[in-house]
């Protein structure tokens, strides 16, 4: 990631992280922008921000208990606001999973009172064509292949950076990355993925953002599909 790169991620997460009033709930989402968020909101908390967090994976956690940032769980309350990072935009709708945490994120942002995702200007798009990650059963990696094909679109099982095999997510299962192109109709495709046996989760996710805070040189871009 380039220094030019990193501001307009940071940008994008403060302005976010912003948003947050005292009392609430928040959804802290995965990767580096959402990243950006926590570590934000950390530093409103250090300045007397009472606030409690919702983590959508292990690292996400980690960072935020790093920052100092009490935490929760959807066991004992409903997120009033989610901030998440996504690996392409087009309007309301997101590819999501770049960082393996799509499924929890998706039960986390969902759930969310108001979800308001931070990006920067490279993931936003007019039509959706990145590749669709796939959270599968490890026994049903070979079926879901198939079917996925079936659907037009290529698997790659994602393998691990630094490591010997596949990467493996905070719940266990493995991820295939599904290329179908341009995606002209996100809705089916999302319902086909869902209906597929040995699909955990998959990472489109429909109609379901509130607000795009977007980083760019000149500050950030809000948007509301």
């Amino acid at each position: 990631m380039t220094e030019d790169e990193s501001a307009l991620k940071r940008t994008a997460g403060e302005s976010a992280a912003e948003l947050v009033t005292d009392g609430m709930a928040i959804g802290l989402g995965t990767g580096s922008t959402a990243a950006q968020a926590i570590r934000a909101l950390g530093e409103r908390v250090d300045n007397g921000l009472s606030v409690r967090g919702i983590p959508t994976s292990f690292q996400s956690r980690e960072l935020a208990r790093e920052h100092g940032i009490p935490l929760t769980s959807l066991d004992e309350t409903t997120p009033d606001l989610a901030i998440d990072g996504a690996d392409q935009v087009s309007g309301a709708t997101l590819v999501k999973g770049g960082g393996a945490a799509h499924a929890r994120e998706k039960v986390v942002d969902t759930a969310a009172e108001r979800l308001v995702i931070v990006v920067d200007p490279s993931k936003t798009a007019e039509t959706l064509d990145h590749p669709v990650p796939v959270e599968v059963l490890p026994d049903a990696r070979s079926t879901v292949a198939t079917q996925v094909r079936d659907l037009g679109g290529d698997s790659v099982l994602r393998d691990a950076e630094r490591k010997d095999g596949p990467v493996v997510t905070d719940n266990g299962n493995l991820v295939l990355d599904c290329d179908f192109g341009k995606i002209s109709d996100s809705g089916a495709l999302a319902a086909d993925l869902s209906r597929l046996p040995g699909v955990v989760e998959h990472g489109l996710f429909v109609d379901c953002t509130d607000e795009i805070h977007i980083g760019t040189a000149d500050g950030v871009r809000v948007e509301r599909p």
